[in-house]
């Protein structure tokens, strides 16, 4: 053995410094403290400085500093490459190890300089120049954990030339050395290549590296290598095309405003390598990042926009950012494109027609259908590969939507360096090196139909980008035999040419028919608890709102009162707030107090929307309120006649209710609230609801009357016997109404079980397969309390303690509702305990079935393959069922999103106190409700989608009457297609409407209106016509019809007029209210 290979790279390894020629060093720099830390800022022109020289170091925690210094490049230098080296040393660990910073050159931005980018070269005229520098160095955070200082070293700042020969030299021996690592002994181009690299080394003269002898030794090497590779032939049907791209977290390890940041230096330098390599053709995803730079640093932003022009920089993805697809609901995901894509076209004239979402945590079986309609035909990610158990089958394929509609799916097939027994995980943060270059192509699973794959290169992360060293390797791979083609080319022009070549393959093409479950990061469902309540908390809140500004605007003739700029601004704080690392609760603790802020920025912007719009349609606009009038606003596509719960003082104690004909309502005035009979409430609509001085409820409706008894430790209501044990555990639900018991035989309900929850790897994110291994109950009953009973509803309060946390727990029950709600508040105050409710019920199911966007999932409760009990932890929106034919349980929430169901037992997921990366992650009080609905038949003969809606939407109501009378904007014939949006179109003055159908039924549905229907037209879910006819003929109408597929998504552009004084309210839209 002659160690040839590990003698070839020590001598590159030598050969690396000799680059950099002529070094002078900078040896001080004049530092101020910056303080505000604002994003964007420019070198200060004054302040109180102190000297930083090389050897000094600096520290703080998310602090900034201005390292300044004016540098004279030396006029012999002229016609060199001039560039300057900065290392300011390794900071925190993981991802924060490196140093940030942000060069600014005679006081312009100029380029990001970090541990990946230390080179930074000068404009070509500035030899015989003075220039200034001003380095705007980030202290950087630890990452998550314990807060503690950063230290920066100044290990290094020098100015010096490249060696441009050297430099050839070095970058063309890598790529061979890489490529000589990469080939079989047996390859037939291995030893021609160890032999040319071993003789062009072999030419250099070490005796005096850096002398004048050494360098002319170099360049006659540089010469022999590239004239042996020219003689060798390049053999390959297989082409890698590299895009260049950094893959920014908007919020991670970091927050916001550091990413705006983190932005404006990766941005920068893309900008700067654009200058040398002509060739270098980049792609930036997430149209936030650019809304950030627009305001923080339009100088750089002006630039990207000429590199756009020219077609070097790629602006494609298609969502506003990044978003999770497990949590955010379908209209979430809607506004997520129509965000995106119109900040593209209206900022750059740029559409994208593939979905970028390399990292995201699992993909909706909706997804699919929202591609297709939103005008995007090709979806890529890597992060499937991350699965525990199961490796996909295919890397190209046709993926198939809950509706049928199918997308060109797209897997990255990069190597990761993930260094874990039998792992296949892909990235997108890849490297151009012969071991991705090949590694892609050997791990790419669908050879037979496609030789053309797409790497996503650069650092990434927490930003930074390409390099120069990708980009010297990319253009010399190329050449080297026995590995693929390597070129450069857009991503749009890629999916293009995949598209073309399964189009037209004679060779099999699978589908994937069903959800791309991510068989990891289970754990994300329920992180961060406050985050998911708000998330679902705002996304109906502005539903409500846009529905009822709508109804207010339609009234009035008026479009001027709806707040589409101010509701539009806190669509783009629910959306940023969806980031793939926010909203599944996966980063810093600072991260979720911005949320926070943000949040109620959001909520804001909606109650004061909603209130508008509520006074407008309540009475009027600048009119008096009818005293003793409420009007009732239902948000739903059915008829509501849901109790309604109204603060204390929304009428004095011992009024008398009645609906608009003056018939008597049931009320009860209880723990704090009215709880009302609701008049019917027409579809989308409004209804009066009066009260009066006269007989409290207890008169007109004696407690002897009260459906409602309580026995001991039983509670018998209109439709269930009750009965818990001493821990306040549900020993039996019997089902007075199909005469069945609901438990199982011998088993305990409502049991709130706490689990060790410490995952292998990564602490907030997941929930690893063992963690039922050790389980406690919450047993500790302090109190039982019966606190309400009345016409309408009963609650019994129940108190726990478990170790330094408190539970309370009010069960209510209703007359008339089969629904058992739990509303739950907890102080909780254990760590690394994941806290969940179990019901084992006495239904046999193979299946389970789960809400999610548009539509709904069917998920086995077995474990008989890999497949099925690597879903032991699912994802379910408003509910989830197990259903036997003729009779089932749905388990609903207001705020929850993970599920775990297996044989029998319905388990819902509640916390997840994780320490990693925030310490005190869940930490505090809580409040959610869950409920339990027993029903006949399945999940939708069940009335579970109304139930669970009811639960999540409930009656609000507005001082003052109807301004026209009980009213209905919008009803639906057919009891089985929902309404997910009803909102003034981004251009003009009509209607958006969006409907689903969400049942699997071919449905033809009739909608109706009691403000006429003047125009109708279909559109996508980017609001653009689809042309042809008007919908359903639709034209000066009342009514209009049109079809569903099973789970299709229908938009509709409607214009309206109100109806003649007089003839609103009239009923005739109340069709919708038929019950599933």
């Amino acid at each position: 053995m002659l160690f040839t290979e590990s003698k070839l790279a020590a001598r590159l390894r030598e050969m690396s410094e000799t680059r950099y020629r002529d070094a002078r060093p900078l040896n001080r720099f004049a530092a101020i403290e910056d303080e505000a830390g604002a994003n964007g800022a420019r070198p200060p022109a004054s302040g109180a400085a102190f000297e930083l020289r090389i050897g000094d170091t600096w520290q703080g925690r998310d602090r900034y500093v201005w390292l300044s210094r004016e540098i004279e490049v030396p006029a012999e230098w002229a016609g060199r490459t001039v560039l300057g080296r900065f290392d300011f040393g390794e900071t925190g660990g993981g991802n924060n190890d490196g140093f940030e910073s942000l060069l600014y050159w005679n006081g312009a931005p100029y380029q990001g300089v970090d541990s990946n980018h230390q080179e930074v070269f000068l404009p070509a005229d500035a030899a015989g120049r003075t220039g200034r520098a001003d380095i705007r160095l980030w202290t950087g955070l630890e990452g998550g954990g314990r807060p503690r200082d950063m230290k920066h070293t100044v290990k290094r700042a020098e100015l010096c030339w490249l060696d441009e020969a050297v430099d050839d030299l070095y970058y063309t021996g890598q790529a061979v050395l890489g490529t000589i690592k990469e080939l079989d002994d047996s390859h037939p181009d291995r030893a021609a290549l160890v032999k040319a690299l071993d003789r062009a080394l072999l030419r250099i003269d070490w005796s005096r590296p850096g002398s004048e002898s050494y360098y002319a030794s170099v360049h006659e090497a540089r010469e022999l290598l590239n004239g042996e590779l020219g003689a060798l032939e390049k053999r390959s049907p297989v082409t890698v095309t590299c895009i260049g791209h950094t893959h920014i977290d908007v919020a991670w390890l970091w927050r916001l405003k550091h990413t705006r940041e983190k932005s404006a230096r990766s941005f920068s330098t893309v900008l700067r390598l654009m200058e040398r390599f002509p060739d270098y053709v980049f792609l930036q995803t997430q149209p936030q990042l650019y809304a950030y730079l627009k305001q923080d640093y339009p100088d750089i932003y002006e630039q990207i926009r000429e590199r756009i022009r020219e077609g070097r920089w790629e602006i494609g993805g298609g969502m506003w950012l990044e978003a999770d697809c497990n949590l955010t609901s379908g209209e979430s995901l809607v506004r997520q494109f129509l965000f995106g894509t119109r900040f593209m076209r209206e900022e750059f004239g740029a559409e994208s027609t593939y979905l970028w979402l390399p990292d995201v945590f699992g993909y909706s079986w909706a997804l699919p259908q929202i591609l297709k309609k939103s005008g995007f035909d090709t979806f890529m990610t890597t992060k499937i590969s991350w699965n525990q158990f199961n490796r996909m089958p295919h890397d190209t394929f046709k993926w198939r939507g809950i509706d049928g509609s199918e997308v060109l799916t797209h897997f990255i097939t990069t190597p990761d360096d993930w260094e874990e027994a039998n792992a296949f995980f892909y990235t997108y943060n890849g490297f151009v090196t012969p071991e991705t270059v090949k590694g892609i192509w050997d791990g790419y699973r669908d050879k037979e139909v496609n030789q053309e794959l797409l790497l996503s290169y650069g650092y990434g992360d927490g930003g930074g980008g390409v390099n120069r060293e990708m980009l010297e390797l990319r253009r010399r791979l190329d050449a080297m035999p026995g590995l693929p083609n390597v070129k450069t080319g857009r991503a749009d022009d890629y999916f293009k040419r995949l598209q073309a070549s399964f189009a037209s393959t004679d060779r099999y093409v699978h589908t994937w028919d069903g959800e791309l479950y991510l068989e990891y990061h289970r754990g994300t469902y329920t992180s961060q608890a406050y985050n998911k309540r708000m998330n679902r908390k705002l996304e109906l809140l502005y539903r409500e709102t846009e529905w009822l500004s709508a109804l207010a605007a339609a009234q009035r003739r008026d479009w001027s009162g709806y707040a589409q700029r101010e509701l539009n601004e806190g669509w783009t704080i629910i959306l940023r707030n969806q980031f793939h690392d926010i909203i599944p609760g996966s980063s810093i603790a600072e991260v979720y107090a911005d949320s926070r802020e943000e949040y109620a920025r959001a909520q804001a912007i909606a109650d004061e929307a909603w209130r508008d719009a509520a006074s407008a349609v309540a009475g009027g606009d600048g009119g008096q309120a009818e005293a003793g009038a409420l009007t009732v606003m239902n948000g739903s596509p059915w008829e509501r006649r849901d109790a309604i719960a109204l603060d204390a003082a929304a009428a004095p104690a011992g009024s008398a209710w009645s609906d608009a004909d003056g018939r008597p309502l049931r009320a009860q005035l209880a723990d704090g609230r009215w709880l009302v009979e609701s008049p019917a409430v027409p579809p989308l609509g409004v209804t009066a609801l009066h009260h009066a001085a006269g007989e409290a409820w207890a008169d007109a409706f004696a407690p002897a009357d009260a459906p409602f008894a309580l026995d001991g430790r039983a509670l018998r209501t209109p439709h269930y016997e009750l009965v818990w044990n001493e821990a306040g555990q549900l020993t039996r639900i019997y089902d007075l109404d199909y005469r069945r018991d609901v438990l199982a035989e011998g088993a305990r309900g409502n049991v709130l079980q706490v689990f060790e929850d410490k995952p292998m790897h990564f602490d907030a994110w997941d929930i690893d397969i063992y963690y039922q291994a050790k389980m406690r109950e919450i047993a500790d009953l302090v109190s039982v309390e019966l606190v309400e009973a009345g016409p309408l509803a009963a609650t019994v309060a129940f108190a726990w303690r478990y170790a330094d946390s408190a539970v309370i727990q009010k069960l209510t029950v209703y007359a008339d509702s089969r629904r058992i709600d739990f509303r739950t508040e907890i102080d909780w105050r254990e760590r690394q305990q994941l806290l969940k409710v179990a019901f084992p019920v006495a239904v046999r199911a193979t299946e389970a079935t789960y809400d999610i966007q548009f539509g709904n999932v069917k998920r086995p409760t077995h474990w008989n393959t890999s497949w099925d009990y690597a879903r032991f932890e699912t994802v379910g929106h408003q509910w989830a069922d197990l259903s036997e034919r003729g009779y089932g349980v749905s388990l609903l929430n207001d705020c929850k999103y993970g599920y775990d169901i297996k044989d029998n037992v319905m388990r819902l997921s509640l916390l997840k106190s994780a320490i990693h990366p925030d310490s005190n992650a869940d930490l505090g009080e809580h409040v959610f409700t869950y409920a339990l609905l027993p029903h006949e038949g399945d999940w939708y003969a069940g009335g579970t989608v109304r139930e669970a809606w009811s639960l999540n939407n409930p009656l609000t109501a507005a001082p003052g009457a109807p301004a026209q009378g009980a009213l209905s904007l919008f009803a639906l014939s057919a009891p089985n297609v929902m309404v997910d949006a009803v909102k003034k179109a981004e251009d003009g003055e009509r209607i958006v409407l969006r409907v689903h159908e969400y049942a699997g039924i071919r449905t033809q549905t009739e909608l109706r209106s009691d403000l006429r229907i003047r125009s109708m037209a279909e559109c996508d879910l980017m609001e653009r016509p689809l042309g042809g006819e008007e919908a359903g003929g639709a034209r000066d109408r009342a009514a209009a019809g049109f079809e569903l597929k099973p789970y299709e998504i229908k938009t509709f552009l409607i214009e309206l007029e109100p109806s003649p004084p007089g003839t609103a309210g009239s009923g005739n839209s109340t069709n919708g209210g038929e019950r599933a």
